[in-house]
């Protein structure tokens, strides 16, 4: 079935990510998930690093509240097996967005919050540059995911 491309399809695709999908409804060619996530893609790069930033920042942070996360993030995001894990996962989060000053944006596939925490732990140990870019291909491969699944 052949889906109109708009904007607004594709700001609760892309978590609300400033002016994202706004230029990807402009561009895209078709409305096949591969080509709107290459358009995107494309979009990411001609992107300034703040902007960038501004898309992984429009996701919820991981064990965040369910009670302010979109319908779709919260189906998404799994569940917390204990609150000792949520407390970790917080506090690695903490860590993350100090270091780097940006959002960790992992694609968890139905994992448990605890398969998270290991994840978190080893991007912790990249360079800005590797982890901004490891994170918008987390954040397109999301991306993909909510298109196959409409």
């Amino acid at each position: 079935m052949t889906r109109m491309v708009t904007a607004e399809r594709l700001a609760g695709i892309f978590e609300r990510a400033p002016g994202l999908g706004e230029r990807v409804a402009r561009r895209v060619p078709s409305d096949e998930p591969d080509a709107i996530v290459a358009t995107a893609r494309d979009e990411l790069a001609r992107m300034s690093d703040r902007e960038r930033v501004a898309v992984l920042d429009a996701h919820p942070r991981i064990g965040a509240d369910p009670a302010g996360l979109s319908e779709r993030s919260r189906a998404e995001q799994g569940h917390a097996e204990s609150a000792t894990v949520l407390r970790e996962l917080a506090a690695l989060n903490d860590a993350y967005e100090r270091k780097f000053g940006f959002r960790f944006v992992v694609f968890v596939n139905g994992r448990p919050k605890s398969a998270l925490v290991p994840i978190l732990r080893e991007r912790l140990a990249r360079s800005r540059d590797e982890e901004l870019h490891f994170g918008l291909e987390e954040f397109l491969a999301i991306s993909r995911d909510r298109l196959v699944r409409e």
